[in-house]
């Protein structure tokens, strides 16, 4: 095993930190290559990782961030993963600390089942397996690779895990908590603005699914529906057939006014109850938020998810 650490020119005592660590780890047996900048600002979270491994010489890759743990058995039990699964990201489950920071997005994380790594890449949480859990072998990362290096504001993991999936990669966690895994305010995360991860999930979305349907559902007839919808290109947008909802008032106006469109006479789109509504649904509904109301109506569809529904929430 081997170290590899890249320092986007911090100000403070990461260095000597880092320093004092290479001593300890290198007198176990485990090399540590250092690298890093003396540039007065950083030059991004895509940078750095793509620099540390191109310093670092192991056939897989291990992504830690420098304020999580991982549990002893985590390279091992991943490694076997990557090994069954050579053109796979493989994650793991985590324990949030504080507990109680992001519990609806935890749960999301850990209780994904299999084959939900795949259908529900493109909801607002990101990439199924969050990506300081990510593990995979070198080869699949230079033939998917490198991040992007556009700095502050772009959100390489996102857009590294849409690579992935578009040249065939597959998705694999190990049910076991192997990372604690930090919530802290001021991450490099959050600098990433809502926005700009809206447009690539609507552009991932139009280019992975609904170019393949010839027509759909959007169920919500609410804000986050109709913004959907606004969002769509021009060919996606007229593949919308109805919204659907559970809202009295929204069913009984009978239709939304695309109020923004030069077309004339403007797009009305029907909105129906959703036991009146076709399949397939892009689903504008956030999970976990209803106590299961909205579940047990979706379950009650008996409809087969990633063929007749797609998560948007």
């Amino acid at each position: 095993m081997e170290l590899s650490v890249f320092n986007d020119g911090s100000k403070d005592k990461s260095m000597t930190i880092i320093e004092k660590w290479k001593v300890k780890l290198e007198g176990c047996g485990i090399p540590v290559v250092v690298g890093g900048h003396n540039c007065p600002s950083p030059r991004g979270v895509g940078y750095s990782k793509n620099q540390a491994i191109a310093q670092s010489s192991g056939a897989y890759l291990c992504f830690l961030d420098s304020d999580d743990v991982m549990m002893p058995q985590r390279v091992r039990l991943q490694h076997e993963a990557a090994v069954r699964h050579p053109t796979s990201i493989i994650g793991c489950q985590v324990r949030r600390v504080p507990p109680n920071s992001t519990e609806r997005y935890t749960r999301w994380i850990n209780q994904l089942a299999s084959d939900q790594l795949l259908t529900q890449v493109f909801t607002s949480h990101g990439p199924t397996v969050v990506m300081p859990t990510w593990f995979c072998s070198r080869a699949w990362f230079s033939y998917v690779g490198p991040f992007n290096e556009g700095g502050r504001g772009v959100p390489e993991d996102l857009l590294f895990f849409y690579d992935h999936l578009r040249r065939g990669g597959g998705v694999v966690r190990v049910d076991q908590s192997l990372l604690t895994y930090r919530f802290r305010p001021d991450a490099a995360t959050h600098a990433v603005l809502e926005s700009t991860i809206w447009t690539h999930r609507v552009h991932f979305l139009e280019e992975r699914a609904l170019q393949h349907w010839a027509t759909f559902t959007i169920w919500n007839a609410g804000r986050q529906g109709r913004r959907l919808y606004r969002s769509l290109s021009e060919g996606a947008r007229r593949k919308v057939v109805a919204f659907c909802d559970v809202d009295e008032k929204k069913i009984k106006k009978g239709f939304y006014c695309y109020e923004e469109s030069q077309e004339r006479p403007k797009p009305r789109v029907p909105v129906l109850h959703f036991r009146a509504a076709q399949p397939p649904f892009i689903i504008c509904v956030k999970l976990d938020l209803t106590g299961g109301v909205f579940e047990d109506n979706l379950r009650s569809l008996h409809l087969q998810e990633g063929q007749d529904f797609l998560h948007f929430s």
